[in-house]
């Protein structure tokens, strides 16, 4: 069964300044990539829908939320920490961002697609319950986790996040509900300088050194996901995928490639086949050089595929 692409125009228009390293382009150079590879032909296609407000605070504080509505501003930027600003799109971009995770959910418990892939932003995976940082607004997989929890009374759902930064967002939201099991890898010390010390039973953290390339990365995944992912049994996979960890990407300091991403996702998808009819949501997290992210991309949908 073919991949989904969920994606949606509305998430081009969140800006927040011309040097801003998350910007719009991000989703155009993906796009571009897909089309020029030839698989954009072999994806379904559909647009995000606006997450609801119950689908917002199943993980987020409802008075996060409504803070988060009432800061949208109708011109220029209003930051919400030194990274994060809305500009007037902003809102509906992460409403629709949100919405996606949501949608990936509902195509692949109704058989409609095997695979998701979310080309969408702003990225989600430092939004905490109550608090926006590090260019998220809402957590985005963390909506699809719940909502497949709550619509469709899943027992387990593993959250996969392999951007180089720590998804302090997520685990923030997830900690101690054992119907959830987060897996993270990232580099440390980093921004935001969480995960390497947390100790909970649903929590998996790899917290690897600056330099770290593939052969080290995938002995650790391994040694350290691969056996409680196994053990745990998800019947759905949450990805967050974030690129940044690229080799061409200087916003942090590892040093993968695209072949990498690409065995990350042959291990997942591999996972899901086991206990999960291979249902995976995946959606995009960092990535900021455009190149290496639209080829990272390409290399992780070829291997769901």
């Amino acid at each position: 069964m073919p991949i989904a692409l969920i994606s949606e125009p509305a998430c081009r228009l969140h800006e927040m300044g011309s040097h801003h390293p998350e910007q719009p382009a991000r989703l155009d150079s993906i796009q571009n990539r897909l089309i020029a590879s030839g698989l954009d032909m072999v994806l379904l296609h559909y647009d995000a829908p606006r997450a609801s407000l119950d689908q917002l605070t199943a993980v987020h504080d409802e008075d996060y939320v409504k803070t988060i509505f009432q800061a949208a501003p109708e011109q220029g930027l209003v930051w919400l920490d030194g990274d994060t600003a809305m500009n007037p799109h902003t809102l509906d971009a992460a409403l629709h961002a949100a919405g996606a995770a949501a949608l990936g959910v509902d195509l692949v418990m109704r058989g409609e697609a095997d695979q998701v892939f979310c080309n969408v932003r702003p990225p989600g995976h430092h939004a905490e319950r109550h608090r926006a940082m590090g260019f998220c607004i809402f957590n985005n997989v963390a909506v699809g986790a719940y909502h497949a929890l709550n619509r469709y009374r899943l027992e387990r759902v593993a959250i996969i996040d392999f951007d180089v930064h720590h998804g302090n967002g997520t685990e923030d939201i997830v900690l101690g509900d054992p119907r959830i099991l987060f897996c993270s890898s990232f580099q440390h010390p980093f921004y935001p300088g969480t995960g390497f010390d947390t100790e909970a039973d649903n929590i998996v953290n790899i917290p690897l050194p600056r330099l770290t390339d593939g052969a080290q990365y995938r002995e650790a995944v391994l040694q350290a996901w691969i056996p409680r992912l196994e053990a745990f049994a998800p019947q759905l996979i949450m990805v967050s995928a974030g690129f940044d960890g690229h080799r061409d990407d200087d916003m942090a300091q590892f040093n993968l490639l695209d072949s990498d991403y690409a065995w990350i996702s042959e291990q997942i998808i591999q996972l899901a086949r086991l206990s999960g009819q291979g249902r995976i949501v995946s959606c995009l997290e960092g990535g900021y050089e455009l190149r290496a992210l639209a080829r990272s991309v390409e290399a992780h949908i070829k291997a769901l595929l």
